[in-house]
């Protein structure tokens, strides 16, 4: 299994090639992806990179972390786990309802 890295503060511009090209100088991407948003499809600013083994993940922490790209100071680290998300969505009151008295 991999290591993945979160990397943020890019410039929109940025493409998921873009971010393979750069983190494979440090060893072998297995993923790199940037996040974008579900209904603009505008790149979110931040995407993720999976690398091969965490000796190699360390080595792009070490040289990207804070470094310039595309005129944005990258921030990269390891990705904390995915939180669960709970269904939630139901009528919650609020006041914002029909008030029928």
């Amino acid at each position: 299994m991999g290591t993945n890295l979160y990397v943020g503060n890019l410039s929109y511009n940025v493409t998921s090639s873009d971010l393979e090209k750069l983190f494979s100088e440090y060893g072998t991407v297995k993923s790199a992806q940037i996040i974008n948003d579900k209904f603009s499809g505008r790149s979110k600013g931040f995407g993720f990179v999976e690398m091969k083994d965490a000796a190699e993940a360390q080595a792009a922490i070490t040289n990207l972390n804070l470094k310039e790209h595309d005129g944005r100071c990258m921030t990269v680290n390891e990705a904390r786990p995915r939180e669960e998300r709970s269904g939630g969505g139901g009528y919650g009151g609020g006041g914002r309802g029909r008030r029928n008295y």
